[in-house]
């Protein structure tokens, strides 16, 4: 890809990835391209899920499957853990899902409490959205908040509101999926400010540029989601390029899209520029529970001195 030579050298997080989502091509794009860490967010699955023991085997998948096959393309992986907003308005399961929350919260890689918040704003998602910041304030763990779709604004305030009435610093949560009429607010009142980069939808590359023009680079940064939906799990270089073409600094650009991830979620002491400054070493020819990213007929990749990160 064209953009590849102009970013080579860099390094990136993503830090709203839905990896669960992607295949391993998307990996290796990703870390083609300078991605060095993920950080998965527990999402919603399309499919409304009907008993807590779905949710227990995601939950594992996210400190366990999802953690090894990002390390066999080179990535670091890392998540955050919660109940969605869209299924806290199943109350039966909900109280079954808060059940379970700590014995994950607590397990190597889980960086925050995430992600929560507002979807349709109703008083279940508020109950389960203070219920979790309890949570994440007890564990001393990073808040990552959904922002809702829909009346966006208003929901953005109210998420803030909430978070600060649980007695949450707001340095300790990170406001996502902001756009030009929410960014003010979340910097003025002292929160992160993260950005979710859609092909055709919410903020786009260009857009963002404009925002770091504006507000500068202190509390912000940008995510790629790459759900299920339809998304790019390129987007966060995709956009530190066009920064860099559009003449903001490398030291900006990597503000935005690298530090301030880590900053923000090392409060978690799960994550630190030590670990991400040492190679991932990889072994394809290792197995997580019996299970390989390889199928038949392909040549494992294994480094010269090889390590797997449990």
């Amino acid at each position: 890809m064209e953009f590849l030579d102009t970013i080579r050298g860099m390094k990136f997080i993503d830090m709203h990835a839905h990896m669960v989502s992607r295949t391993t091509d998307d990996y290796q794009a990703m870390s083609d391209a300078g991605v060095v860490a993920v950080i998965e967010p527990a999402f919603w699955l399309g499919q409304p899920r009907t008993g807590v023991d779905t949710f227990r085997d995601y939950f594992s998948s996210l400190v366990g499957w999802e953690r090894f096959r990002a390390s066999q393309f080179g990535i670091r992986h890392y998540c955050t853990i919660g109940l969605n907003s869209k299924e806290s308005n199943n109350e039966a399961l909900a109280e079954q899902v808060m059940e379970i929350l700590p014995l994950f919260l607590y397990k190597e890689g889980v960086v925050g409490v995430g992600e929560i918040g507002f979807d349709d704003q109703t008083a279940l998602e508020e109950k389960y959205y203070r219920a979790q910041l309890d949570l994440a304030k007890e564990a001393g763990l990073p808040v990552q908040v959904h922002t809702p779709h829909r009346d966006k604004k208003r929901g953005t305030t109210r998420s803030m509101d909430i978070a600060l009435e649980q007695g949450l610093d707001p340095k300790m949560v990170i406001i996502d999926h902001n756009n030009e009429e929410t960014v003010r607010e979340v910097l003025d009142r002292g929160f992160w400010a993260a950005f979710t980069i859609y092909p055709f939808t919410k903020m786009g590359n260009e857009r963002m540029v404009e925002i770091v023009k504006q507000y500068g680079t202190d509390r912000i940064m940008v995510n790629s989601a790459c759900d299920w939906g339809i998304s790019d799990p390129l987007a966060v270089p995709k956009t530190a390029y066009l920064m860099k073409v559009n003449g903001i600094s490398d030291e900006d650009i990597e503000t935005v899209t690298y530090y301030n991830a880590l900053k923000a979620f090392g409060q978690s002491g799960q994550i630190s520029l030590e670990e991400l400054e040492q190679p991932v070493v990889i072994d394809q020819s290792q197995k997580f529970k019996g299970s390989t990213v390889l199928r038949g007929g392909q040549a494992p990749r294994v480094d010269k001195s090889s390590v797997f990160i449990r």
